[in-house]
């Protein structure tokens, strides 16, 4: 897929699909440009047609100064190229959300289970990585 330059200011209210806006995928520290994968995208908007719930964004991008404050996060981070996306949903467990997205990414990607904080990490990397926080 394709890693897309969007502008907060500009396109922040931007649809990127049914029901994920550009400014969901925005850097916490508030930069611009927001830098957001589609394929991310097609990921997300499918977790939310599945479930039928809101899915809440924790983290999208990040930017380098802005990820080096993350405890854990490395300069291996997919949230720096807009690949990743920590994300929660009301009244679905962490267990039972990781395991929908390992079916649209059994063979690839990155799916990271934070019991303390609820909330799945998800991303869009070629290899596969699985992991727990």
């Amino acid at each position: 897929m394709a890693i897309n330059a969007y502008s907060l200011a500009k396109d922040g209210t931007k649809k990127l699909s049914t029901d994920f806006k550009v400014r969901e995928f925005r850097c916490k520290d508030g930069s611009d440009p927001i830098f957001i994968d589609s394929e991310l995208v097609e990921v997300l908007q499918k977790i939310r047609t599945h479930f039928g719930k809101a899915v809440n964004i924790n983290s999208a991008f990040r930017t380098a100064s802005h990820n080096a404050k993350q405890k854990n996060a490395s300069h291996y981070s997919q949230h720096l190229y807009g690949k990743a996306a920590d994300i929660w949903i009301a009244g679905v467990s962490v267990d039972t959300l990781a395991a929908y997205v390992e079916t649209l990414l059994p063979n690839r990607g990155g799916i990271g289970r934070y019991y303390n904080d609820n909330f799945v990490h998800v991303d869009v990397r070629a290899a596969k990585s699985r992991w727990k926080g």
